[in-house]
């Protein structure tokens, strides 16, 4: 069981990592708030990242 959990806390990082790379602050905080809802189970703040996200996925598109 421990090295689930260790293989689930290396893809976290490099997930955060791979977010902050392509989406710079913006991204983490938007993963940040996105993350901080789910586990709160507060909608609002699960919305307001995942907008932030699909505004900055979207953004050159727009």
């Amino acid at each position: 069981m421990p090295v689930l959990a260790l293989v689930s806390a290396i893809f976290v990082v490099a997930f955060e990592q791979l977010v902050q790379w392509q989406y710079g602050g913006a991204g983490i905080v938007g993963l940040l708030l996105l993350t901080v809802g789910v586990k709160a189970k507060s909608p609002s703040v699960s919305s307001a990242g995942a907008v932030l996200l699909a505004l900055l996925v979207a953004g050159p598109a727009l």
